[in-house]
């Protein structure tokens, strides 16, 4: 009868390890959008933002995720870097790093963005966050040398930290009026689409890279 009682003692603890290994497993993957207005969503009405549509084209495909918005109108890589902490949680397992835009815009010496943005993903590594960066180009009327600098600012990142790098976030949008809003910058609704669309693989690259299915 000992032995017996031993037997379903032990079938009992394989059991509730089998359940808390199912709901560990079940818990959806952590995702962060940290970005500037091409995240957060600016001009555009509720639901359509780059985050919620990436969302919903993951739900789409059978992930489990849940992305957050952490996108701030104007921001650069400075103010990124300074609210970095507090505005990407615990917890959170990936985050798509999309800043530096406004840096150009403002003329901001690329060797400041680079710093910025190293530090950033230097901070999330140490948290054990995997990072997905989306990087950006410089306009032709800022100079070739600026523009030069600028480019290369994401790929030699992205091999340094060993990151995935999705290359130009406005990719198949810039500089088409039919994807942008009269600003002539930010994406509109289709140009949302489309942007979600490109970067979809590349999402799903990293979720199959990080063990989510």
């Amino acid at each position: 009868m000992a032995f017996k009682r031993f037997i379903l003692s032990a079938a009992a603890l394989v059991a509730a390890a089998m359940m808390t290994i199912g709901g560990a497993a079940a818990e959806p993957r952590q995702i962060v959008a940290f970005g500037d207005s091409l995240t957060a969503g600016f001009g555009l009405d509720a639901g359509k933002s780059f985050p919620e549509k990436l969302q919903a084209a993951l739900d789409t495909k059978g992930h489990d995720v849940v992305i957050a918005n952490a996108g701030v109108s104007g921001d650069t890589t400075s103010g990124g870097l300074a609210r970095l902490d507090w505005s990407v949680p615990d917890g959170t397992d990936i985050v798509i790093l999309e800043l530096g835009a406004n840096d150009m815009l403002r003329g901001v010496t690329p060797d400041i963005t680079r710093r910025n943005l190293d530090d950033m993903i230097t901070r999330l590594k140490a948290r054990g966050i995997t990072v997905l960066l989306a990087g950006m180009r410089a306009a032709p009327n800022l100079g070739p040398d600026y523009q030069q600098a600028f480019d290369a600012i994401y790929p030699e990142l992205a091999q340094e930290h060993g990151l995935v790098l999705y290359p130009f976030f406005l990719d198949g949008v810039a500089a088409d009026r039919q994807f942008l809003l009269d600003d002539g910058m930010h994406p509109n609704a289709a140009g949302v689409d489309r942007m979600v669309e490109r970067f979809l693989p590349v999402i799903e690259k990293v979720l199959a890279e990080t063990g989510a299915t």
